[in-house]
């Protein structure tokens, strides 16, 4: 079963095609995907990779967390999974002001 890991701190010049060929020396990534902002396309500076088994993400976290990568420190653990958020109020804090 795939185990997904969170990658913080990473180079915002990092792609994803990197961030794959970098966790691929601790076994099999099966996906990797680096956050981005919406409006500027600008990496936000961390990521998540799905290694292909438990045993390989546990390598990836012991070979990457709190080592260099691209002049930053990476911060490499298993993924939480996300929290509900509360939802978003309209436009202007969710009043007509017109």
């Amino acid at each position: 079963m795939a185990k997904r890991l969170y990658v913080g701190g990473l180079p915002y010049s990092t792609t994803e095609d990197a961030l794959r060929e970098a966790f691929s020396k601790a076994g099999a990534v099966a996906n990797a995907t680096i956050i981005t902002d919406r409006m500027s396309g600008r990496s936000k500076g961390f990521g998540f990779i799905e290694m292909a088994n438990d045993s390989e993400a546990d390598k990836a976290i012991e070979m990457w967390n709190g080592k260099e990568f691209g002049g930053r420190m990476l911060t490499v653990n298993e993924a939480r999974p996300m929290e509900a958020r509360a939802p978003r109020s309209e436009g202007f804090g969710g009043r007509d002001r017109y």
